[in-house]
């Protein structure tokens, strides 16, 4: 686990104005599909990229008289997710009404929760780099129904629907304003997501809607940050904004950079800002309003009559809390501590849960962490981005890749025929070492072989021995000479020892 007495808090990003300086103060509102084969309160698939309306039961179309009936298994998602955050779960919880009319949500209400969300205070801590690391405190995380689609660009004088999505279970992870910059923004969603992942209730596909982000974003003047920190009063800090629907690390940032400096210009003018939601367009870079910002109250919450009031046993949690997989910064920690890996290779092979996954299972192959990393992030990782590929269709197994690190740990082959190995397994496949030994690739090792071809170097080379008994440095001429004649195959620490004791260095 990241130890945060050790870790330096980053520094707020300040944004120079015409005037004075300003700081950025940024809240997330965090949209993430619940990983599940049915919606939350109807059996209907949530595949995705079906057929429009083809996932419809009768209760997302709000039919006359059906009820919602709650799945289980996106209950124990978000317990999970709790969990996993650090946060409380709360025993006892209440779907709520929020009204508001959406063409694509045909109850013209959204079961949410508003007053009992089912998971409370909780952290996440983002790591800004070495040493760096900020602690964002979560607010809550509820559950509520997602709504539809609408679509506007199929006619030229009609809109069309599609309720597939509509009563898909979406868990709303609220933060505290804890987040200073565009950059721990971005950084955030990115550690938010990993968590999400690793946990297995959020497959975190932002390309296809399942974890959007609303940003609200505010501005102030240095010093008056920390008077809320104090107080907790929202009255030092300035009126906020929120950025609707963001899906891109690239965008988030740009458009808190723009927002940012359209409200430091507004405030520097004399004026007010108001608060409301904005969109961002990435064509223009810029942000528009959308609507007025809408209270609580405007929405009409009340219990939902439909719904009795949720309770989970303690036990349930607990069986829960007994399964939870190792997450993202502990097993960090573990390949780093007992890996030996350095703190950038670990975070490379635990960004995204299938890579730490494949590399484990190259180490439980060749028992080397450390050569297991370097082949694994230089090798596999450089050749599967120069093709376009992710983890999971790599051509290589890790049981592959394990049995090429084996082959240069027992000295059967030198790290140039690893290379050439490599390459043959990744785009013939087969056994590694099979194909060592049906193509003669395997490393001459036979002081006798070795001493034959350092004599003939040597005597074929008199002007470089008098050079080498001057600089010993020169003997790796000696080494690659001897190694390039045998085609790579003579093992280089046996060459050059003969080669020093030769040349009496």
């Amino acid at each position: 686990m990241l130890d945060l007495l050790s870790y330096k808090t980053p520094e707020p990003k300040v944004i120079a104005g015409a005037k004075a300086d300003w700081e950025l103060v940024i809240g997330m509102e965090v949209h993430a599909q619940v990983s599940s084969n049915a919606k939350l309160f109807s059996g209907a698939s949530t595949g995705f990229g079906a057929e429009p309306n083809s996932h419809v039961a009768f209760v997302d179309a709000a039919m006359p008289g059906m009820l919602p009936v709650i799945n289980e298994f996106c209950i124990a998602q978000a317990v999970k997710t709790g969990l996993g955050l650090k946060a409380g779960i709360n025993l006892r919880s209440a779907f709520d009404r929020k009204n508001y009319f959406y063409p694509d949500l045909p109850q013209g209400y959204q079961i949410s929760q508003l007053y009992h969300p089912i998971v409370g205070e909780g952290e996440i801590v983002v790591d800004m780099g070495p040493g760096i690391a900020r602690k964002v405190r979560i607010e809550r995380i509820h559950l509520e129904q997602d709504a539809g689609k609408s679509i506007h660009d199929m006619d030229p004088t009609m809109s069309f629907v599609d309720l597939n999505r509509t009563g898909v279970a979406l868990m709303e992870i609220v933060s505290r304003p804890d987040i200073r910059g565009p950059e721990e923004a971005a950084a955030y969603v990115v550690k938010l997501r990993q968590i999400l992942r690793y946990l297995g209730t959020c497959d975190g596909n932002m390309q296809n809607g399942n974890l959007r982000c609303d940003v609200n974003v505010s501005v102030c003047r240095p010093g008056q940050y920390e008077k809320y920190q104090a107080t907790q009063d929202f009255a030092h800090l300035g009126t906020r904004c929120e950025l609707k629907n963001m899906n891109s690390m690239r965008f988030i940032q740009a458009a808190i950079d723009f927002e940012a400096r359209r409200q430091i210009a507004i405030l520097e003018d004399g004026g007010e800002v108001v608060q409301e939601t904005r969109l961002y367009d990435p064509d223009k870079n810029e942000t528009r309003s959308m609507r007025s910002k809408e209270e609580a109250h405007d929405y009409r919450y009340f219990p939902c009559p439909d719904l009795l009031p949720l309770e989970i046993e303690q036990a349930w949690v607990d069986d829960i809390a007994a399964a939870m997989p190792e997450l993202p910064d502990e097993k960090k920690a573990r390949f780093v501590e007992g890996l030996g890996l350095s703190e950038y290779d670990a975070s490379v092979l635990t960004a995204e849960v299938e890579n730490a996954d494949y590399f484990e299972a190259v180490v439980a192959v060749c028992d080397d962490g450390k050569l297991a990393a370097n082949w694994v992030i230089n090798e596999l990782f450089g050749r599967l981005k120069k093709d376009g590929a992710d983890i999971d269709a790599s051509p290589m197994s890790p049981a592959q890749l394990g049995g090429i690190i084996t082959l240069i740990k027992s000295g059967d082959i030198s790290g140039k025929i690893a290379k050439d190995l490599f390459e043959i397994v990744y785009t013939e496949g087969g056994d590694p070492a099979e194909i060592v030994t049906a193509r003669g690739m395997k490393q001459v090792t036979d002081l006798g072989t070795i001493e034959a071809a350092v004599d003939k170097i040597i005597a074929e080379s008199p002007a470089e021995v008098e050079k080498a008994k001057a600089n010993p440095k020169l003997v790796g001429w000696f080494v690659g000479q001897v190694i390039k004649a045998s085609g790579g195959k003579t093992n280089p620490a046996a060459v050059k020892e003969i080669v020093a004791k030769k040349l009496g260095i």
